[in-house]
């Protein structure tokens, strides 16, 4: 299973989106990158986070959606919708949270790097903010298009049109199936309990899943 980077791009926080009577600070608006950028375990250079409580650190070193998508949202929610849209570090063809598994491990270009799924993207308030939307996030998650983390295994560089081919499979559990039972289906506790057990989830939703639990 192969897939392809179509766009590249970091951002700096600073404060873009206005938000009940004020401007809120986001990186969600990030410049495209023509050439290579290095790729750590702390994700691109150049790029920042603004709430770092939720956005960033090395389960979520590169953010990641699927342009598979972009047809569904300009009919849903707006027809400019294209590459960044969502705030994401690479834009991919050839792979969606249907496809991508939890811990899967994928080589990255020619030069060394690999990456591994980490997680879901968790929907956030300043997507819908963007797109002046009220039912965008709230969909991101029924609908399992939110796109997901890569983290960093072995750093290199990144560029656009670069392949990622996937060298070990190691969980039956696809990013759709996690979003699945925490956005849509939380009543499903035996489901929800296959998901947490998975050790390459990143540890940040394995939390939030313990508390769905109590609650299942």
């Amino acid at each position: 299973m192969s897939a392809r980077v179509i766009s590249l791009r970091v951002g700096a926080a600073k404060p873009v989106l206005p938000f009940r009577g004020h401007m809120v600070e986001s990186g969600i608006y990030k410049d495209p990158v023509d050439g290579r950028l290095a790729l750590t375990v702390d994700g691109l250079p150049g790029d920042e986070q603004a709430d770092l409580t939720v956005h960033g650190g090395p389960d979520k070193a590169v953010c990641a959606y699927p342009s598979e998508h972009f047809p569904y949202w300009r009919d849903a929610i707006h027809p400019e919708i294209d590459d960044g849209a969502f705030g994401e570090n690479v834009t991919l063809t050839g792979l969606t949270e249907h496809d991508a598994h939890i811990g899967d491990t994928y080589t990255l270009g020619d030069d060394g790097a690999v990456v591994q799924v980490s997680q879901p993207r968790g929907p956030c308030y300043k997507v819908g903010v963007r797109w002046s939307s009220k039912t965008l996030v709230r969909l991101m998650g029924e609908e399992l298009k939110a796109g997901f983390y890569f983290r960093v295994l072995h750093p290199g560089t990144i560029g656009l049109g670069d392949t990622l081919t996937l060298t070990d499979r190691v969980s039956d559990v696809t990013v759709a199936e996690v979003l699945r039972v925490t956005y849509r289906d939380r009543h499903d506790a035996d489901a929800m309990r296959h998901v947490h057990a998975v050790p390459e989830l990143a540890e940040q939703w394995r939390l939030a899943l313990d508390y769905l639990l109590t609650r299942a």
